[in-house]
């Protein structure tokens, strides 16, 4: 992918819901709802402060993220269906579990 994001934001490929209940109910792609979860792309550097300075930002690519059901901005690029949003948009990071489990 030949995309960088600029100051604070963040790209952002959501992981795929389950197919599953938790009951064992298979759920048809027409009842999902999105998933608020994802993994990032790509950074902006961050963005800038009062003084000019850079404020790095608190999410790296290869993250995993849980982000507001409305967030960002749906593109796509290179056939891949991606969120652009910024970082004030995004939850929080999970940590435990590999963002690698998305399907491509």
């Amino acid at each position: 992918m030949k995309f960088r994001p600029l100051h604070d934001r963040v790209v952002v490929k959501r992981l795929d819901a389950e197919e599953k209940t938790a009951g064992g109910i298979i759920i048809p792609d027409t009842a999902k709802e999105k998933p608020m979860e994802g993994e990032i792309i790509a950074a902006g550097p961050g963005s800038r402060n009062e003084q000019g300075a850079i404020v790095a930002l608190d999410v790296k690519a290869g993250d995993r993220i849980l982000f507001g059901k409305w967030s960002g901005t749906e593109v796509k690029i290179d056939g891949v269906d991606l969120l652009i949003m910024k970082e004030s948009d995004i939850m929080g990071i999970v940590e435990g579990k590999p963002a690698a489990s998305s399907k491509k």
